[in-house]
């Protein structure tokens, strides 16, 4: 006998919660496969595949809420799980938010045009996929002598089906694939020091994975140009985030942005909708509908159809994400930015971040700098929402008069988001794609940069 799709599960855990005399439910089902291959000096030390399937139900009455999960789906054991998530619900304490969305808010969306199911990673050959582990990693040794040691190559594919349905008649799903590779490499240098360094590419295709030649001969140079590091400093000066760090730099700021974060009085953006806040080169985006790409979706975790929604525009900020609880909480309306794990309740959050880019070459705005720190590697957790505060470890060279001069480790830099988003002076014109964030390099004209 078949198992059920994920689908149905979500469809019958609906109709046994209704059953059991749930006012309000949904259900949310995922089903996936996942493979990881990992070579280490060229031998195969790690072959995983897994299934896995669960299911979470809400169960939502007078205001009492429930989330329960589960992995076990006879029909016997789906009867008992949704009967004790209602019984659950009714001992819960009462929040006048709680609640499915209105049913003119529902919708699933058009899957097919998000390009978000790559048939070929699902029936990559297991030697096909060792071959291209083992060919990123041989890139990257043979790139440079001083390349001396590896922490592998590594390729994962995940394949699956995500499904949702509810208690006003929403039922629907989609199909999803990714693929990703990434390698890390030491390189050796004069005082003994191991410098690291990695790259990976993450995409919902195989033909727009990087060449695994490229990404290892990428990982291995940011290796070697980290050789001779040597520490900043103390001083005030421009700070150039390249791609990678930019993306890190939106994903704070999107966090700000969140209605969870809103109605916690967790964001420094609090009572800002509508200010200018950031320069006039920032526009950040949350776009779930961006084809092919790894956030991509129909609908979020509720069954409200997925929408482009513009956080920054042009420096002004334009509001917060929002799923229909904090959207209650603040008087306003759900964006579409629910996202949902079978044991959670639903929470706002970005889909595909993308820091739009300006006009400028990178290497102009190198050139444009006079002296400052180029960010290649962010360290630590030093960021505060609430109060905008920053301050991570950071890695990347020095610029003296618009060119690199030499690798800097140990750094720190710090601000504040606010300040650092409104004195944002170049944006380039290199969008770079890492995973579910796009980002180009963007310089802030003054960070306190200093030495640890």
């Amino acid at each position: 006998m078949a198992e059920a799709s994920p689908l149905e599960l979500a469809s019958r855990a609906v109709a046994l919660a209704r059953r059991h005399g749930a006012e309000q439910c949904d259900a949310f089902a995922v089903a996936h496969v996942e493979s990881t291959v990992s070579v280490r000096l060229g031998e195969v030390e790690k072959l995983m595949e897994a299934g896995s399937r669960s299911l979470g139900l809400r169960v939502i009455d007078g205001g009492r809420t429930s989330v329960c999960a589960t992995s076990d789906f006879g029909a016997e054991a789906l009867d008992r799980f949704a009967a004790g998530a209602v019984e659950l619900a009714r001992v819960s304490a009462p929040d006048e938010y709680a609640g499915l969305p209105a049913a003119e808010l529902l919708g699933a969306g058009d899957a097919d045009a998000l390009r978000l199911y790559d048939e070929r990673i699902e029936s990559l050959p297991l030697e096909e996929r060792i071959d291209m582990a083992r060919a990123c990693e041989e890139a990257a040794l043979a790139h440079d002598a001083r390349v001396a040691n590896s922490e592998g190559a590594s390729l994962s594919t995940r394949t699956g089906e995500t499904a949702l349905a509810n208690s006003a008649g929403f039922a629907a799903s989609y199909p999803a694939a990714s693929v990703s590779l990434s390698a890390e490499v030491m390189a050796d240098d004069a005082d003994g020091k191991k410098r690291n360094a990695f790259w990976y590419s993450a995409e919902r295709s195989l033909g727009a994975l990087m060449d695994p030649e490229r990404l290892g001969r990428i990982a291995a140079q940011r290796a070697v140009d980290q050789l001779g590091a040597r520490k900043a400093e103390t001083k005030r000066a421009p700070v150039i985030f390249e791609p990678m760090m930019a993306a890190r730099l939106a994903a704070d700021a999107a966090r700000c942005a969140s209605g969870a974060a809103l109605y916690r009085g967790a964001t420094f953006l609090a009572g800002r909708a509508g200010e200018t806040v950031a320069s006039p080169l920032v526009t950040l985006v949350d776009d779930p509908l961006a084809p092919a790409r790894l956030g991509s979706r129909p609908f979020d975790g509720e069954g409200v159809p997925a929408r482009r929604t513009v956080l920054f525009r042009e420096g002004r900020f334009e509001g917060f994400l929002f799923d229909c609880y904090t959207a209650r909480r603040a008087g306003a309306r759900t964006t579409g930015a629910a996202w949902r794990d079978p044991a959670a309740a639903p929470e706002p959050g970005p889909a595909n971040l993308v820091l739009e880019a300006g006009d400028a070459p990178a290497a102009a705005i190198l050139a444009d700098t006079r002296e400052g720190l180029l960010v290649t590697a962010l360290m630590g957790f030093g960021f505060n929402p609430t109060t905008g505060d920053y301050s991570r470890g950071a890695a990347g060279f020095w610029i003296e008069n618009g060119a690199v001069a030499w690798p800097v480790a140990e750094a720190n830099v710090s601000g504040n988001l606010a300040d650092m988003l409104a004195h944002v002076d170049a944006v380039g014109d290199d969008l770079t794609w890492f995973g579910s964030v796009a980002a180009p390099t963007v310089r802030i004209d003054g960070m306190t940069v200093s030495g640890v």
